[in-house]
């Protein structure tokens, strides 16, 4: 009979057990899951009355009362700190402070005994510290009116149930505080991401015998890929891609510093070369070389009545011109110099190609090229060049096929770098 009564009391035990684990597991606010823990313990721990204490952010003795079953109203105290009660010394304190659980079967309160009121018509307590980096943070201190009320061979199990019970519930605070830091920060990004939109051109060119296209688009809300248009004398266009290092906010804060040192340029910026010039004077001298930072850049200049392209390259991917008359291939390799804002004294040379009706120029940054697919192969240039091959009659056209065999290759996998592409078809 001994034994069968054993097994039925433990097996009604882990059964409240396992019960209350599964309801602690469905809650995600901090304060439903004290409910719903308070409520269990109350049928497991029965108690005439109950307190709960803090000493987070105060220094000795000072402590608040956090709960207590005294009060009418249920307050949350990670919302209504400021409004909670808080005493300095007493019993309530010596047990808070005191670091450990204890066990009084005859509660006797010194004179004056700032927590008094708490204990009106109670004889016997257990107070269970509730563990945070090693120390006990807080504190639940239940009551009875009888003497020695609390069965001592099960105290341990509820100071084991607590302290799992006190990190669920600091999990969820934290991941509440988490949620809400991160709204306020892609709230934030959003608006840094509307920002560095605006910097971008509103429209796309107008230019005789030229027909534009253009991609722009972040790995997150804001990024370091930057491309502008200028208006020239002659009815000419100047032509800026660039690509900060790195990623995010640090990136999207120098692309703007970029978009604002090419706008101050002295004078139309008509010469490829000193253009750049321009831009890594000022990125070196004050932005760049404390960071390790760095930007590159091609800027080229096109002249639509002779339909030459005149350009300097700061370390950027060399443009991709398809000869759609003859199938040919050219790159724009030449005139490379350093990336912008790693040596002040750079000079950046100059080359021209001359462009024929239905070539297709190719600007990108390297989010296009090395955008890479499940077994994490690469894009490259092959592929980019096998969809130049179609030859479509619009820049678009074209746009939409690299989009396309992009979006395939990878699997519609999100972008890991920015990736910014023009497309322009000389007509």
């Amino acid at each position: 009979m001994l034994a069968t009564s054993q097994m039925t009391d433990w097996q009604s035990r882990m059964t409240d057990i396992v019960s209350m684990m599964k309801d602690m597991s469905l809650q995600t606010d901090p304060q439903a899951m004290v409910r719903a823990y308070g409520s269990r313990m109350r049928k497991l721990l029965p108690s005439d009355r109950m307190v709960s204490l803090s000493r987070r952010d105060l220094e000795a003795p000072a402590y608040r009362i956090t709960r207590t079953s005294l009060w009418k109203n249920d307050v949350n105290p990670w919302k209504s700190k400021d409004e909670l009660p808080v005493l300095c010394g007493g019993l309530l304190g010596d047990l808070l402070y005191g670091d450990e659980p204890r066990i009084i079967d005859d509660v006797s309160l010194g004179a004056n005994d700032p927590g008094e009121a708490y204990f009106d018509g109670q004889r016997s307590l257990i107070a269970i510290p509730l563990y945070d980096h090693g120390v006990a943070l807080n504190m639940v201190v239940l009551m009875r009116h009888e003497p020695a009320a609390f069965d001592r061979d099960q105290f341990p199990e509820w100071v084991w149930l607590s302290n799992l019970f006190g990190r669920a519930t600091h999990n969820l605070v934290l991941s509440d505080e988490l949620r809400s830091a991160y709204s306020l920060v892609d709230s934030e990004m959003k608006s840094i991401a509307n920002i560095q939109r605006s910097l971008l051109p509103a429209e796309l060119p107008r230019v005789s015998t030229m027909d534009w296209a253009v991609h722009y688009q972040t790995s997150r809300r804001a990024g370091g890929d930057y491309y502008d248009f200028f208006r020239l004398p002659d009815d000419q266009l100047g032509i800026l891609i660039a690509d900060v290092s790195g990623h995010g906010t640090p990136a999207a804060v120098l692309m703007a510093i970029t978009h604002s040192i090419a706008h101050i340029y002295p004078g139309p910026p008509s010469v490829p070369g000193e253009v750049l010039g321009h831009l890594n004077k000022h990125l070196t001298e004050r932005y760049t070389q404390m960071h390790g930072t760095f930007v590159t850049a091609f800027y080229g200049v096109y002249d639509p009545r002779r339909r030459l392209l005149r350009f300097a390259s700061a370390g950027h991917n060399p443009p991709r011109v398809k000869h759609c008359d003859d199938g040919s291939l050219t790159s724009l390799k030449h005139a490379q110099g350093l990336p912008l804002g790693i040596a002040t004294q750079e000079v950046y040379h100059e080359a021209e190609q001359a462009l024929r009706p239905g070539d297709q120029v190719v600007f990108y940054t390297d989010g296009i090229t090395e955008a890479a697919n499940p077994l994490g192969e690469m894009f490259g240039l092959d592929r980019l060049d096998q969809v130049l091959a179609e030859c479509p009659h619009t820049a678009a056209a074209l746009m939409d096929a690299v989009l396309e065999e992009l979006d395939r290759f990878t699997a519609g996998r999100p972008a890991e770098d920015d990736r910014t592409l023009l497309i322009a078809r000389i007509s």
